[in-house]
């Protein structure tokens, strides 16, 4: 396969067909702005051959220093996981990645440690069914980018005011809205969501797009090394940033390519973070109690 390019007058997107250490290994020191990725949790989904922790381990002590030397002064590094699960055990692998990273590196500091959660997943009965992966999101050096109006969300209480002190009669939320704080309620890609293509762990555009417009200038580069479906890529041609990334498997690279394609030509069907999470309305009952069941 060829390598996918294509081009806008202040755009340019790459993505590479083949193992991210190859890319890497071509990008310049200090090229890009922002890093944003999932890589396989090493638990034996279908792209992966390996269902070890200790191999997730040794593929991001080789990794994970690349990524730092390309990342600029001043850029970020996001990198979102869940847990590594075999036989009811698990390994936070947010846990590994921070020590990779800071060890990696004096520069690299962790700001935020965010948790999204969602609704939906894999029911567990001998343990509470997982709800929520991490987002660490790390900067390399002390002056970084984050714009936090760009993705401020609805003030719970937008007409609340101070009731005493020299501020007593002023409104006291922020007029173009609140932090949206460390914890991401949003839906993931499952099943029906507008979003959905065969690939089985996709990040919801939602996310990506929260992350590039917080940690990111337009214009900037941003690398994703696990493209996955593209959805990185896609929200970097609707958000008018540069993208650069590589996806090893033949079947979602084709999809990551599609997505890229119809996000240019703004035509990509997603979920905006807008959008408010469905919740269900007072005295919904926990279930629905099948008529012949009653009399048990």
């Amino acid at each position: 396969m060829k390598v996918y390019k294509a081009w806008r007058p202040d755009r340019s997107f790459t993505l590479f067909p083949g193992d991210c250490a190859e890319l890497l290994r071509s990008l310049p020191d200090d090229s890009v702005d922002l890093v944003l990725s999932s890589p396989p949790y090493c638990i034996g989904k279908a792209y992966e051959d390996k269902t070890k922790a200790d191999e997730f381990l040794t593929d991001h002590e080789a990794i994970l220093p690349q990524i730092v030397r390309v990342t600029k002064p001043g850029g970020s590094i996001c990198w979102q996981v869940g847990y590594h699960v075999s036989d009811g055990v698990l390994t936070p692998l947010d846990f590994i990645v921070y020590r990779i990273l800071t060890e990696a590196c004096d520069e690299i500091v962790l700001r935020n440690r965010i948790i999204w959660t969602f609704g939906h997943g894999l029911h567990t009965s001998e343990r509470f069914s997982g709800r929520h992966e991490t987002l660490l999101w790390f900067t390399k050096g002390e002056n970084y980018i984050f714009d936090l109006n760009a993705v401020r969300v609805p003030q719970k209480y937008p007409g609340k005011k101070h009731f005493k002190g020299t501020r007593k009669g002023q409104f006291s939320g922020n007029p173009k809205g609140k932090n949206p704080s460390d914890v991401w309620d949003i839906p993931n890609v499952k099943a029906n969501h507008v979003e959905k293509t065969d690939h089985p762990c996709q990040f919801p555009f939602a996310l990506a797009e929260r992350v590039i417009k917080s940690m990111s200038q337009v214009g900037g580069l941003v690398l994703d090394p696990y493209a996955g479906s593209g959805t990185t890529g896609a929200a970097c041609a609707l958000l008018n940033r540069r993208f650069v990334g590589a996806e090893i498997e033949t079947k979602y690279y084709d999809i990551a390519v599609q997505r890229i394609d119809a996000a240019m030509k703004a035509e990509l069907p997603f979920r905006s973070g807008d959008l408010p999470v469905y919740q269900p309305p007072p005295n919904t009952p926990l279930t629905t109690v099948p008529s012949e069941w009653q009399h048990l």
